[in-house]
């Protein structure tokens, strides 16, 4: 897909994959229209992309809000026109026993995960259709919604989630014989803020009881592995472009990450019990496949 001159919307853009995501977007010519929760960080990336040249702006948006992300297509047409490349990137993770979820982590991770990526296929697909242009939409997901590790719940049914509904847009699209490509991106541990996004959870959705016990040793085993990553962000950002350029819908970054799915998949065909699992020591233990 030719991205010089063409408009590309990126959500999470304050930090993480969306912020390198943009940088790489600007490097090729395009014009962005960026969106984060945290407005400091959102501002900084602009402000940062602004001095290169590019032709950006910032929208804050709450993606878990139908509202807001619908107000950040009207401003992203009101200043460019047409939207060509859109980033469903925007969430957070939060772990621990399932039945120990609260109402509160069960909101909160399926507004940022799953309905954010809900709004955004909602309301930019009918856009980018209307135009006719080749166009690309990637839902960024995770190894968590190819597998199931323990003590991490919500995180794994809300990437699962984002996997299905790329997969059917995916399907769709192709039966209407659309201009827009699909991805989605299913990374493992990146150094990234991930392990810390309770940072910007809205203080609506806060507990008012302490973490238990699991939910303590998923957050300092989710710490330690995201900053033991040996993928950077950067790193992402190109693997998932080329991926664009190539038309590509599944982007693994993490290659050992398949022999897991793999066990996965032949547990479900042999009808077997689950296999016990911990993605931390399988990433570590499973012998690294070739490029």
């Amino acid at each position: 897909m030719e991205m010089t001159g063409r408009t590309a919307v990126i959500t999470g853009a304050g930090s993480g994959f969306g912020r390198e995501f943009a940088r790489t977007a600007a490097a090729r010519g395009m014009k962005l229209v960026l969106a984060d929760i945290n407005e400091p960080a959102l501002h900084a990336t602009v402000l940062e992309l602004l001095d290169t040249g590019a032709d950006v702006i910032g929208v804050p948006t709450d993606v878990s809000n139908a509202e807001q992300v619908q107000a950040l297509a009207d401003a992203a047409v009101a200043r460019f026109g047409k939207v060509h490349l859109l980033f469903n990137n925007a969430g957070v993770a939060s772990g621990g026993f399932v039945w120990e979820s609260t109402h509160a982590d069960w909101q909160w991770l399926m507004g940022v995960n799953v309905w954010s990526v809900i709004h955004g296929v909602r309301i930019f697909t009918p856009l980018m259709l209307s135009h006719g242009e080749p166009a690309h939409i990637v839902n960024t997901a995770s190894a968590a919604g190819l597998i199931n590790a323990p003590n991490m719940g919500i995180y794994n049914l809300g990437k699962h989630a984002v996997v299905s509904l790329s997969e059917t847009l995916f399907q769709d699209l192709t039966l209407v014989k659309s201009k827009i490509g699909v991805s989605v991106l299913c990374p493992a541990f990146v150094p990234t803020g991930i392990a810390t996004s309770h940072r910007n959870r809205p203080a609506a959705l806060a507990n008012d009881t302490p973490p238990t016990p699991s939910m303590l040793v998923a957050q300092q085993a989710s710490v330690k592995a995201v900053e033991s990553g040996r993928i950077s962000a950067p790193e992402i950002a190109a693997l998932t472009f080329e991926a664009i350029d190539e038309g590509r819908f599944y982007i693994v970054p993490h290659e050992k990450i398949l022999d897991i799915v793999t066990q996965r998949m032949s547990d479900i065909v042999a009808r077997r019990n689950p296999s016990e699992m911990s993605l931390v020591n399988a990433l570590r233990s499973t012998p690294t496949r070739p490029d």
